[in-house]
């Protein structure tokens, strides 16, 4: 097969069913094997590339991303996909009631602070921004309805994972002040969302080694590191007021090994928003 052939319906058909059965057993938290999934479906497509099936799984979470359903960590969503991967995903999910069953438990399961992390290692890096262009998909995207299955605002909701992603922050502050030297600061951390009130446009009151004051605003996700998430107006507009002393703290895959990266000054320095309700979706 020439390279840059357009797929066919079939070979879509086929590779949008094997990307959603390993998805679905990843909500239910079962094991399954990229590797073997990849050689099988290699062997039903058209002399496609190891590569060719990399994009396009990555298509696959660029729609899922736009629908507001999660996606399987480590295939990052590259925009730019055919309208008939849309169609087909779209066509999947409707037809298959076990994956919203397995959203819904994965969305809904409680979550508590973990133990054994080690807080030196969780930091890492903010995503790469990337160089896709934020406009509206073709007329098909549009006339979606993610609002139907929004199972990234269901998790937002999700009230014990929120706490514990915020308690397991606390921790990490303690020991980064505590570590610079600054038992002090460290001691004067307060998780202001429990002892003022959620309205206020942040979640914790830290500090720089400095002594300066560092509004954090927490946002925990058990999926992966570009999974969009929900800002409130009040959140936004405070980000903004406080350029130099806000930090967004993103959590993510919290409940399989914990990692966390900042983003700092305005949340709208770093993510495109929908001015509407404020989803946020990295850049």
């Amino acid at each position: 097969m020439a390279t840059g052939q357009h797929w066919t319906d079939r070979e879509i058909a086929l590779t949008v069913a094997d990307y959603m059965k390993m998805l679905t057993l990843e909500l239910a938290g079962q094991s399954y094997n990229k590797t073997t999934h990849r050689r099988a479906l290699l062997e039903q497509l058209d002399g496609r590339s190891n590569g060719a099936v990399e994009l396009k799984h990555q298509n696959i979470s660029a729609v899922l991303r736009d629908l507001n359903c999660f996606w399987i960590p480590g295939y990052k969503p590259r925009a730019n996909y055919q309208e008939a991967l849309a169609r087909y995903l779209e066509a999947w999910i409707n037809t298959h009631p076990e994956f919203d069953r397995a959203s819904q438990f994965a969305v809904e399961q409680p979550a508590f602070m973990p133990s054994g992390i080690e807080l030196s290692k969780l930091l890492v890096d903010a995503p790469t921004p990337s160089n896709e262009v934020k406009e509206n998909h073709p007329a098909y995207a549009v006339k979606r309805s993610p609002s139907k299955r929004d199972y990234v605002a269901q998790e937002a909701r999700n009230s014990a994972l929120g706490s514990a992603g915020e308690f397991l922050v606390m921790e990490y502050e303690e020991f980064r002040l505590r570590s610079a030297g600054k038992k002090a600061l460290a001691d004067r951390i307060e998780h202001v969302s429990q002892s003022q009130g959620d309205g206020l446009g942040y979640d914790i009151l830290s500090y720089e080694i400095s002594g300066k004051e560092r509004f954090l605003e927490v946002k925990t996700t058990a999926f992966a590191k570009e999974t969009p998430f929900y800002a409130s107006r009040n959140e936004v507009l405070f980000s903004e007021e406080f350029q130099e002393q806000f930090h967004l703290y993103r959590l993510f895959e919290f409940r399989k090994s914990p990692k966390l990266f900042s983003l700092p000054g305005a949340i709208g320095n770093h993510c495109f928003m929908d001015p509407v309700s404020f989803v946020c979706k990295l850049r």
